[in-house]
């Protein structure tokens, strides 16, 4: 353990599920999400050159994740460099998860030859492709098997059963979100699409202008806009000061995201499912698979914005007089933090 330690190998399940997890999910915006909205937006536009861009950039996924996940972990440069290849083994066998795995194992890995011999500069980068990619070849196909199973019965099922999973969906997604787990890489991971994705992007929706709305007379104007279109993350220290303050945002979204799959047809896809507002992605996403039509527009602007902030503002005020919430509860910290993805 002494080794390990002094190779700064923590074998943490937070460090490895979390702060990992969440560094990838740096990874999938910057280069997938990124590149899909260059993409739709490039498309709707008729600009070739744009289209291309965000082609190249998608593209890149699994580079991005293997360089964002060795950053994470403290890895030395020539570790960074090498995971490229790692990532994109493991984007192209395995899909985003297939790529996280490959890219945290080779890592690892690669950081217990890592300075220890004089032949550093080839054996360093050698250990981390070769573990990252035969990672990737062995279990990247289970694990992206697997998870695409999984995101096949959770759309099979809300497919079967609107009113309940839908409700499930939402909740588990949604509060992922508001927690150190990165709602984005699951979604994408889970590839959700069709009305499962939909409900998702309401859960999410519903937890960011949820906590907008409720906190905004600890937050004001700035306070809406960091976590109406930020990251509703910047409440996780007031959650674990009083875990009651999900509840208003966690009931807008049960109630909502069944109403918007069954009344409303809401659909969505992967990259948009796990973002809610934050940069207002999950909006794009929901108009590039429902189309640009004022009906859509309509129904993002209730089921996204203004039912999420009525029903959380309502049953906010109702456990602020009830003495569940205090003044206080919902102040948000902004000065100096780092920004967080969901």
């Amino acid at each position: 353990m002494t080794y390990l330690k002094r190779k700064g190998i923590s074998l943490s399940p937070k460090v490895y599920f979390i702060d990992a997890l969440s560094y990838m999910a740096l990874g999938l915006f910057a280069t997938l999400v990124v590149g899909l909205i260059l993409k739709t937006a490039g498309g709707l536009l008729s600009l070739s050159l744009i289209v291309k861009m965000g082609t190249l950039a998608m593209g890149l996924m699994g580079p991005a994740i293997g360089v964002a996940v060795a950053y994470r972990l403290n890895a030395s440069p020539l570790i960074i460099f090498a995971s490229v290849v790692s990532g994109a083994a493991g984007a192209e066998l395995g899909g985003p998860a297939g790529s996280f795995a490959a890219a945290l194992i080779g890592v690892e890995l690669g950081k217990l030859v890592s300075g220890e011999t004089r032949i550093d500069i080839i054996l360093t980068p050698l250990v981390t492709i070769i573990t990252g990619f035969f990672t990737a070849a062995f279990i990247g196909p289970g694990i992206e098997a697997m998870m695409t199973g999984l995101g096949r019965l959770i759309m099979w099922g809300t497919d079967q059963s609107p009113l309940i999973m839908g409700m499930l969906v939402a909740t588990i997604v949604g509060l992922a979100l508001s927690s150190p787990i990165s709602s984005a890489a699951l979604a994408l991971m889970l590839d959700l699409s069709g009305t499962a994705a939909g409900a998702a992007t309401i859960g999410c929706c519903a937890q960011m202008v949820g906590f907008a709305a409720a906190g905004f007379r600890e937050n004001r104007f700035g306070g809406l806009a960091a976590v109406g279109i930020g990251t509703s993350k910047l409440q996780l220290s007031n959650i674990v000061k009083n875990p009651l303050i999900l509840i208003p945002p966690t009931i807008a979204g049960l109630i909502l995201a069944p109403i918007g799959i069954i009344g409303f047809g809401m659909v969505n896809n992967a990259a948009g499912a796990g973002m809610g507002t934050s940069g207002l992605v999950g909006q794009l996403m929901t108009l590039t698979v429902m189309g640009f039509h004022p009906s859509v527009f309509l129904a993002i602007a209730l089921l996204h914005i203004v039912g999420p902030a009525v029903i959380s503002l309502v049953v906010s005020e109702w456990m602020r007089k009830k003495g569940y919430i205090q003044f206080g509860d919902l102040t948000i910290q902004t000065g100096g933090m780092k920004h967080e993805k969901n």
